[in-house]
């Protein structure tokens, strides 16, 4: 049965989200509010924003959202049947990078952002499962901005966890969470701020 949705109001513990099969641990205030700041600003200056575009059954559409590759050398990302050729780090992101890894205690060597101009701008359900990413590696997620709405929906038994992504927290989804879970930013009327999302990953090479 079907668990209705509902709200979490994690505070300074980073207890386990999820009930059953994976792991999310969530951290507030990693940031503060006038770090979370400077940090959104210097990302949007710093780096190259291009709307996303995924294909859908069969034609390619283009998102109001924007989205920024920055990874390794070599580490092409695919998702929604488009590549992307990744970008440097910059000196701000490899600052980032440390801190967040320090929290998660993994290494990273890519971080897919995403900028959300307002509520109006979401991302539906869907698992970061994609065949580049180490299924047993935590994949750790940086919000700066807006305070936003984000989900879980297990794969089989539809139970949907919900809580709130505050400005400056980290969220850890730690192995085999992609696996039984799909996870989804809700669209909101009420938010007219904007939102930078950072979702540190590691990636396999092929070569």
């Amino acid at each position: 049965m079907q668990n209705p949705l509902f709200d979490l109001d994690p505070k300074d513990c980073v207890l386990n989200l999820l009930p059953k099969d994976g792991g999310a641990h969530y951290h507030p205030k990693v940031f503060d509010e006038l770090h979370s700041a400077q940090l959104m600003s210097q990302l949007q200056s710093s780096l190259k924003w291009e709307a996303d575009q995924l294909v859908m059954f069969g034609k390619k559409i283009t998102t109001r959202r924007k989205v920024a590759w920055v990874a390794d050398p070599h580490y092409t990302y695919t998702y929604s049947g488009v590549s992307k050729v990744p970008q440097a780090w910059t000196p701000d992101l490899l600052l980032i990078k440390d801190q967040v890894e320090a929290i998660s205690q993994c290494e990273f060597n890519s971080c897919l952002l995403n900028f959300y101009h307002d509520g109006d701008d979401g991302m539906g359900w869907h698992s970061d499962d994609e065949r580049e990413l180490d299924p047993h590696a935590s994949i750790a997620s940086l919000s700066l901005g807006a305070q936003r709405k984000f989900a879980f929906r297990h794969k089989k038994d539809k139970e949907t966890i919900s809580f709130f992504l505050e400005n400056g927290s980290v969220l850890v989804m730690n192995a085999p969470t992609q696996d039984f879970w799909h996870h989804a930013l809700l669209k909101s009327k009420t938010v007219s701020e904007a939102r930078i999302n950072l979702t540190f990953r590691k990636m396999i090479s092929f070569d």
